[in-house]
């Protein structure tokens, strides 16, 4: 056994290291790291501080504008990466297309971006029609390329390519049609996910030919050699994470976003450099809004390969993917239709998924962010429009059971919750599942009004809301009951089984229906 000096100098020993790990971990020059005074600094303690703003919780719809050079082979996601991946299905296409990437590399793909046919206007246009109260454009993804007039990085999208400011553009438009306005950057992780452009193929006529980013040329694209981890570059250098911020930070502080997300957790490793960017990003909104933080800032809870993270900090964002129950604290879904860059042949989710889909996450308190990927011309097919418009027609009707709702003792009832949902890829559970008749959802507007929403038609014409049962010391009281978008009071009787509604004759829209039940002290109901 250790004696009890050598354990306490071993012990005072470890504790050295520690304080010593600390104060290199701090010894960053933070001056290089400007930000807005105010409430917030980078501490996890000071960020817990975070209050999700109203107007994001109200919302409860937001669509998103996924587009950038990576859309022009129309052949789906991580195309900049996937392209320098000998075999890879995007490698053989590339090499098809355009040539081998030691001669026709990303760069190359970059000037044939332009979008010519790309109206903001009509597509924020279509958004706030389909639902959305808020829009939302990719900024940056993990190919390096900056949709903005960028002060930090050369390769943008006014620079090169289009020679557009794209997030303005967007932002103008937004502002125009009076929907929210955020930007999505997915940068932080570009400096390992390029890696893959400074290899070479390992046979063919081409073997051991260097692809186009191993030239010292281009390494503000391609970045400098490194063996970092291609899931997340967990310790880059100094200078990745200076820029990093410096970019970010240029398209907070020029385009004033409603909303941003980072596509991981904070950036890097232990996350000061990402805390100290979101604690500058709630000062200066509070300062954009006269003391009140009205910022939506989405960061996903992926540790240890997608950065840090804590609970209360930020909205909590689950990729294609939703919560199993109620959250305390409202969260977001991000998914898409199909993928995220538009590729050809991809099969849609439909409507009813979507409508489905949208209001099982806002009966446990949370946002649905939809991306709809734009074609290399800027455009959306018949089929992309169709499903705007159509999920439109089913918020016209169903709406008001969404918008400004809060959850209600309990999400849902029916026989698919018997069933345990199955696990989403980036957390959670996937984001779409089936439903039949008795499966039902719920929310709230205060204590007097509540929505209940039919997931599937019941066959006989009769619905028993079992989780409607007084409670024997409650004064709990159902008044009256309507479906939305039928003009005439349903009949209804409050029975030791639950509530049971005479449903209508005909059903008023598609995919889902919506009952709301007025009555008083809603909340105090014993749901089975």
């Amino acid at each position: 056994m250790l004696s009890s000096r050598l354990l306490l100098i071993l012990v005072l020993l470890g504790c050295n290291l520690c304080s010593s790990s600390m104060v290199i971990a701090d010894e960053r020059d933070w001056s290089e790291y400007p930000m807005q005074e105010g409430t917030f600094d980078r501490s996890w303690d000071s960020l817990g501080t975070y209050q999700v703003p109203s107007w994001f919780k109200d919302a409860k719809l937001g669509i998103w504008a996924i587009i950038g050079p990576q859309c022009v082979p129309m052949q789906g996601d991580w195309y900049a990466r996937h392209m320098y991946v000998e075999g890879h299905r995007q490698y053989e296409h590339h090499v098809k297309t355009y040539g081998h990437p030691s001669k026709f590399g990303y760069k190359d793909l970059i000037e044939q971006f332009d979008p010519e046919k790309l109206d903001f206007d009509k597509l924020v246009g279509l958004y706030k029609q389909a639902g959305a109260k808020y829009a939302v454009i990719l900024a940056v993804h993990h190919d390096n390329f900056d949709l903005w007039d960028s002060k930090y990085h050369a390769w943008n999208s006014v620079n090169m390519g289009p020679k557009r400011d794209l997030v303005g553009e967007f932002r103008d438009a937004a502002k125009k049609h009076g929907v929210r306005f955020g930007v999505t950057t997915h940068l932080a992780r570009s400096f390992s996910w390029l890696q893959t452009s400074h290899g070479a193929d390992t046979k063919g006529p081409f073997a051991g030919i260097s692809y186009d980013g191993a030239n010292p040329k281009y390494q503000s694209l391609y970045h400098s050699p490194s063996t970092d981890s291609p899931r997340y570059p967990s310790n880059p250098p100094e200078q990745w994470q200076h820029q990093w911020y410096s970019r970010v930070k240029d398209l907070i502080d020029q385009y004033r976003p409603d909303l941003m997300y980072f596509d991981g957790g904070y950036p890097f490793d232990d996350g000061s450099v990402g805390r100290q960017l979101v604690a500058h990003y709630y000062n200066i909104n509070t300062a954009w809004h006269d003391g009140q933080n009205d910022a939506a800032m989405c960061i996903k809870n992926n540790p240890p390969e997608h950065g840090a993270f804590r609970d209360g900090t930020c909205v909590r964002d689950i990729e294609r993917g939703k919560t199993a129950e109620i959250a305390d604290q409202t969260w977001q879904t991000d998914t898409c239709i199909g993928g995220w860059y538009y590729r050809v042949g991809t099969r849609y989710k439909t409507v009813p998924d979507i409508v489905r889909m949208l209001i099982d996450i806002v009966s446990k308190n949370g946002n649905l962010l939809l991306n709809i990927p734009l074609h290399p011309d800027g455009t959306i097919d018949e089929q992309e429009e169709a499903i705007l418009v159509g999920l439109g027609k089913w918020m016209a009707v169903n709406g008001a059971g969404l918008y400004e709702t809060r959850p209600w003792l309990v999400y849902g009832e029916g026989p698919s919750l018997e069933k345990k949902g199955e696990a989403g890829r980036h957390g959670g559970v996937k984001d779409i599942e089936s439903f039949v008749p008795g499966d039902l959802r719920f929310v709230t507007k205060g204590d007097d009004e509540l929505f209940a929403f039919l997931m599937a038609w019941p066959p006989q014409g009769q619905l028993t809301i079992r989780s409607l049962v007084p409670s024997q010391e409650g004064d709990a009281k159902i008044e009256s009951v309507e479906m939305l978008g039928v003009e005439a009071a349903l009949t209804f009787q409050q029975t030791p089984d639950g509530l049971v509604i005479e449903l209508p004759e005909y059903k008023p829209c598609e995919h889902a229906w919506t009952l709301r039940i007025n009555g008083r002290s809603l909340r105090k109901f014993t749901p089975r």
